[in-house]
């Protein structure tokens, strides 16, 4: 069975906006972003167990606001104290998570169908997040994530790179695509290439 992307149906590739006479690299870059297995790790509270020795594909799971661990593969985002959101490319992380991290201790959740994953990427890219978000994004750097709002849609934002501006923007599946056009709408003045 094959699974159809959040945002099939919206996602256009070309050029958009206002970028005639600007040179491509000067264009921010909006793509889908699919197949990532996506897992929430929550700690319950009552829960003693230490996170120093509890690893995934050789990360930590760091308990600080805006935090994220990472590696080639893989991601781990704070989403709030004592939960955390894994991002990878590496489907059979599953395995290990659910060895790991019992249920006694742990609520783990796949969902990696629930969600829709934008990949903005330019050095406009934090000015169109600033129109529809009220983070300061001035202090938002490589490997920083946040979960906030973008024209009243709940958003997760994870850093990928400060050179090129690159970032994922994560929301609910069924939110995708007004996010998308909420998103495209911000990037028009900059012009975009659907990629």
């Amino acid at each position: 069975m094959s699974s159809i992307s959040a945002l099939s149906n919206v996602h256009l590739k070309g050029q958009f906006g206002d970028y005639k006479n600007k040179n491509e690299k000067e264009l921010l870059k909006i793509s889908e972003v699919k197949n990532l297995l996506i897992v929430q790790i929550v700690q319950y509270k009552s829960s003693s167990v230490s996170l120093e020795n509890l690893k995934i594909d050789n990360l930590s799971f760091k308990n600080e606001s805006l935090s994220v661990s990472n590696n080639d593969n893989t991601r781990i985002l704070w989403n709030a104290p004592k939960n955390w959101l894994l991002v990878s490319t590496k489907f059979e992380l599953v395995e290990e998570i659910n060895e790991k991290f019992d249920q006694m201790n742990f609520a783990i959740t796949d969902l990696s169908h629930s969600r829709a994953i934008i990949e903005l990427e330019g050095v406009q890219s934090k000015e169109v997040l600033k129109k529809g978000c009220p983070f300061n994004f001035n202090e938002f750097n490589k490997n920083n994530c946040l979960n906030s709002t973008f024209n009243g849609i709940s958003i997760t934002v994870d850093m990928l790179d400060d050179n090129t501006s690159k970032m994922r923007i994560f929301s609910l599946r069924s939110f995708g695509e007004s996010l998308y056009h909420s998103i495209t709408d911000a990037s028009l003045e900059y012009g975009y290439i659907g990629k």
